[in-house]
């Protein structure tokens, strides 16, 4: 008898908890419009939280009944609850810095552009660098770089640099200490070249893929770290304010990745974060392998849900706002984007078989591999390369990805669907660029840009971003990262300054939308079984807004307000 007490008490742990004395919830919000956005998408009326995470999800009545003497009650008055909702690309430790030094005006024009050069000549010391970066020309209304006459009268005893990414338009004094002149070719091994005067042979000023041939060094305000820390901060509890609860760096440097697990390790993260590790791909192949293997080892690889690494990420071609993506038919003559060879398809960075060993080295390490992919050229060189590693490594577990991924086509989709590819996409872009695309390329060219539908039927997991860049602010940052504005763009294919839609075909539904922010982001964080619904057991991640974005006119979805947002059951924004 003595022994089977003992064993008993031993025991006595493991057995469940009867439902009489089960855990209280902490949290009860009821009177609501819950959208859980499970499988079904399924609405019901009130959410219990404990502690972190979701404690049951139902009617009224069965919901509260699990109250108890401490459970705080929020009447939510007939309020809509959606999950937190995620963006899958944003480079914040970047953007939340660059109007430390000085703010920076909107420009939609060029002489907005030429404005501010005069502007920072009057105040920056003679010779000193002038450094403007990521003002679109496809969001300018003339539709083109600023000359480097232009900038020259701007700022003749300055050197301008006028900067898109890696394609820039230079004045007469950058060209000059940057030693680029009518005998310049690029001689590292990359891509990129000078354009010419086909008259003259002289450079016009415009340069593709070779900024790094561009020694530009501002004069501009040193920042601490205790500066860059309150500035990340600043800009995270904005994001919190949109209704973000969840993020994706794409493209982040060890000094990135060291400042979150800072403020990680100090309880300040105001969201969730993962991690694509920029992975340089010049030099030799072997440093290239060592560092995506050294990306592999590091700790955050087993991080928990707030910060993890998933993955790395590389630059395939250039840009469609540059005039450098990388298209399978030629761009075209162009006067937006100063192209004057008509076969010039744009910029692949990396060749294809240099590409194979990387991607193949990434998915033997278990690490999601994504690109910098624009033009249909670098989607389906990259898809190639998927299927390529695949007939002898399966890839799907690693969820390649590909990013941006704007210009596709029909078998692109197929190929995607077929082989788990996961797509970062990021709706801004068609808002704000779609009436210089369809000036560059016509209607018919862009039938499948940013082929939202279609991907969805092909059940390809493709999550909403922003690729913020530069400002604090959701609406005036570069590119703005206001998800509800994203989501009236995926529903409405409208764009600024743009007559119509942009093929509504591929329109998405309401329903579609929200799982475009919210369950596929966090497929695409490998977090889908802690967030993105909102189910029994899951992290309590989830936000209230001031209208029902499934019933509400559709052009009153762009101005959606957060009023609350939760991480984890806690409390992180409240409107005031």
């Amino acid at each position: 008898m003595r022994a089977f007490l003992s064993l008993f008490v031993l025991l006595l742990p493991l057995v469940p908890k009867s439902s009489a004395v089960a855990a209280e919830p902490d949290l009860i919000f009821h009177n609501g419009k819950i959208v859980t956005v499970d499988r079904e998408f399924s609405i019901q009326q009130a959410l219990a939280i404990q502690g972190e995470r979701i404690l049951a999800v139902g009617s009224n009545a069965d919901i509260l009944k699990t109250r108890g003497e401490k459970t705080r009650v929020v009447d939510l008055k007939g309020k809509m609850v959606l999950p937190g909702l995620i963006d899958s690309h944003v480079h914040p430790t970047s953007a939340c810095m660059t109007e430390f030094d000085h703010p920076l005006p909107d420009m939609e024009t060029i002489q907005d552009v030429l404005d501010y050069v005069k502007a920072r000549a009057k105040v920056v010391p003679e010779g000193s660098w002038i450094v403007l970066r990521q003002v679109f020309i496809t969001r300018l209304r003339e539709q083109r770089y600023p000359t480097r006459q232009e900038l020259d009268v701007a700022a003749p005893r300055h050197p301008v640099l006028y900067s898109t990414g890696p394609d820039a338009s230079l004045n007469s004094l950058a060209l000059k200490l940057s030693k680029i002149d009518r005998d310049f070719k690029v001689s590292d091994g990359g891509a990129g070249y000078a354009e010419k005067d086909p008259k003259t042979g002289e450079p016009t000023g415009i340069l593709r893929n070779c900024t790094r041939y561009v020694r530009a060094d501002p004069l501009t305000r040193e920042a601490s770290e205790t500066d860059r820390a309150q500035r990340l901060l600043e800009l995270f509890h904005d994001y919190n304010s949109v209704g973000l609860t969840g993020i994706i760096d794409r493209d982040a440097s060890g000094s990135a990745v060291s400042r979150y697990e800072k403020l990680h390790a100090n309880k300040k993260l105001p969201l969730r974060i993962a991690i694509s590790h920029s992975v340089g791909t010049s030099g030799t192949m072997e440093k290239i392998q060592k560092d995506i293997r050294k990306v592999a080892e590091h700790p955050l690889r087993k991080g928990d849900a707030m910060l993890r690494i998933v993955g790395i990420k590389t630059y395939l071609d250039g840009g469609m706002l540059t005039g450098s993506a990388y298209m399978r038919q030629p761009w075209g003559k162009s006067t937006i984007y100063s192209i004057t060879d008509p076969q010039y398809r744009g910029l692949l960075f990396i060749p294809r078989e240099r590409l194979t060993q990387i991607v193949r080295t990434t998915v033997e390490e278990g690490l999601q591999f994504t690109a910098h992919s624009v033009g249909d050229g670098a989607v389906h060189t990259l898809l190639d390369t998927y299927e390529e590693i695949n007939r002898k490594t399966p890839i799907a577990r690693t969820r390649p990805c590909l990013t941006h991924s704007n210009f596709m086509s029909k078998e692109a989709i197929e190929k995607a669907a077929k082989l788990g590819v996961v797509i970062d996409i990021q709706p801004a872009w068609l808002y704000l660029d779609a009436r210089t695309l369809e000036a560059q390329f016509g209607k018919d060219r862009l039938r499948y840009f940013q082929p939202l539908r279609s991907l969805f039927a092909a059940g390809v997991v493709v999550g909403g971003g922003s690729d913020h860049m530069q400002k604090i602010g959701s609406l005036r940052a570069i590119n703005p990262y206001n998800p509800w504005l994203g989501m009236w763009i995926t529903q409405t294919r409208r764009a600024r300054w743009f007559e119509g839609q942009l093929h509504p075909e591929e329109a998405l539904s309401r329903e579609q939308a929200i799982r475009f922010y919210t369950i596929n982001n966090a497929k695409l964080m490998f977090l889908e079984e802690q967030i993105g619904s909102l189910e029994k057991g899951k992290l309590a991640d989830l936000i209230v807004l001031d209208r029902d974005v499934l019933t509400c006119k559709i052009d009153d979805v762009k101005d959606t307000q957060c009023l609350e947002a939760y991480l984890g059951g806690r409390r992180v924004y409240q409107k005031n």
